[in-house]
Order: C-alpha cells, then sequence, then structure tokens
C-alpha cells in the first residue's frame, strides 16, 4: 500500500497562503491545512513546530517577495520610503496575510532582509548608531500598523462597505451639536476611516521620517 505523499516545506507554505487567503486567518488551523493536503497535522508538525511558526513563515514569504529586486536608490528617506511602499503593495495583494505578519512577525529571510536595509539607511541618515535601534523600531510599528490597517479595509465586501457608511453619516452628520460641538462643525468635511488610505500612508510616514531627521545633528557626518 502506497504511503502518503510526502510535502515540501514551500508546498505547505503555498497551500497554507491559499487557505488564508480564502477563509482569513479566524478560521485557520493546521488541521483544517492538513486536510487541505490530503494528510494529517503530524506530518506538517514536522516542518513546523506550532502553527504560530507556520504562520510566521506565510508572513516572511510575503516580505521575501517584497524585497525581490529591490536596489537601495536615494537618499535614507528615500530608500525607507520606497521599502515601505514595497511591502504594502506585496501585502496589498494579499491582505489577509497583513494581519498576519502585524500580529506574528516574522524572523526568516524577508524579515532579515527588510531589517538590514531600513538600518541601513538610518546609519546613512547621520543618526548615531545608539539611537538607531529605538528609531528602527518605531518604524517597523508604524509601517506595520499602517499596512494592517490598509488591508483591513481592503478585505470587506461591498455590502460591509456601505453599511459601515451608513453607520459613519448616521454618527457623523446626526451628532447632537450641544453634546459634540466639534464634530458638528466638522461633520460635512470629517472623512471616513477608509477615505485615501494611500495618501494618508504616504503623508503618516513622511512626517515619521521628518521627525528622525529633525534629531539629527547638523554636525553629524552621514554614514557612507
Amino acid at each position: 500500500m502506497a504511503g502518503r505523499r510526502r510535502w515540501a516545506t514551500e508546498e505547505i507554505l503555498d497551500a497554507a497562503a491559499e487557505l488564508l487567503r480564502t477563509s482569513g486567518t479566524e478560521s485557520f488551523s493546521v488541521r483544517k491545512l492538513a486536510a487541505t493536503l490530503g494528510t494529517d497535522s503530524s506530518s506538517l508538525y514536522r516542518h513546523f513546530r506550532n502553527k504560530t511558526e507556520l504562520l510566521r513563515a506565510v508572513a516572511d514569504r510575503i516580505l521575501l517577495a517584497s524585497m525581490d529586486g529591490y536596489r537601495a536608490e536615494g537618499d535614507w528617506k528615500q530608500r525607507i520610503t520606497a521599502l515601505a511602499l514595497r511591502l504594502r503593495e506585496a501585502f496589498g495583494q494579499q491582505p489577509q496575510l497583513a494581519a498576519v505578519w502585524g500580529r506574528y512577525a516574522s524572523g526568516g529571510a524577508g524579515s532579515r532582509l527588510v531589517m538590514e536595509e531600513v538600518l541601513q539607511a538610518l546609519r546613512a541618515s547621520g543618526l548615531p548608531d545608539h539611537e538607531i535601534p529605538a528609531r528602527y523600531h518605531r518604524l517597523a510599528v508604524l509601517i506595520a500598523a499602517l499596512i494592517a490597517s490598509e488591508a483591513g479595509v481592503s478585505t470587506i465586501t461591498p455590502e460591509e462597505h456601505e453599511q459601515g457608511m451608513e453607520l459613519f453619516r448616521v454618527a457623523v452628520l446626526g451628532a447632537d451639536p450641544e453634546r459634540f460641538p466639534a464634530l458638528a462643525h466638522f461633520a460635512r468635511d470629517v472623512r471616513p476611516l477608509g477615505a485615501d488610505r494611500h495618501a494618508a500612508f504616504e503623508e503618516i510616514l513622511a512626517a515619521q521620517l521628518a521627525h528622525i531627521e529633525s534629531a539629527i545633528s547638523p554636525n553629524q557626518p552621514a554614514s557612507p
């Protein structure tokens, strides 16, 4: 009698990414993934110790793909901006995985490539070395949060979007001016959370980079 097929790690990750894309992270399980592959969970645990390790590996492949063909060009701000936009585009194509990255992070080759480029760019900015780890951490948190937020909006259905818009209109345009005077004053100009996220992403990132730049001493030479 023929034994069960042995699945390669990359094949497991392909199947996991597809299952996450179609069913989302909430219902994802190693058992469901094993059933999709026609095997049992124990065979997958030979590759990954647990569900979290598997999800981290899936997210890392998005990071790795985003770095494919990347070349560091421009000054340090341009490099970080270009990298952030590549990450946004990569996760925008598989938005369900953005939440996985935001929640579980990653420690694979893709993560190391992203970390290396951001750290190199920050060194090129002229920041003293002792400040770079904290600046890196804040940038990483900001970029991951912006990408996860944008991706979350992109996964809602048209019906959910319309329901949300109606609730927004009721909450804002129907605000009691005595209790919520500022909200009533700006009601017709306030935009819903999902509006123009692309521009918001770039503006918020640019503001953070400008904040970093303001902390650089004018006498501090940039690293080569």
